[in-house]
């Protein structure tokens, strides 16, 4: 089943830029399609593996933060080719 994953992460910490940087490097690496923009970042493929590797991949960046908010929204399709109709 494919799906489209829209995640913002937000340490909340001093630091908390290169912790977001290296969370985005690591989505970049994945075998998932991945676009950005400056309020969150989408991540498209196929849902249980995509899931396994976003708890994989977020519980290293809570083992590297203080305190870290994910804020995730999940759609049952892949959206990443939406293009407004309007």
């Amino acid at each position: 089943m494919k799906a489209s994953i829209e995640l913002t992460m937000s340490p909340l910490q001093d630091d908390y830029e290169q912790h977001i940087i290296k969370f985005i490097k690591t989505l970049r690496d994945s075998e998932f399609e991945v676009l950005e923009n400056p309020l969150a970042t989408q991540i498209y493929g196929d849902f249980t593996p995509m899931m396994n590797f976003l708890t994989k991949e977020m519980a290293k960046s809570m083992e590297e933060t203080k305190a870290v908010l994910f804020y995730m929204k999940v759609v049952k399709t892949d959206r990443h080719d939406y293009e407004p109709f309007f």
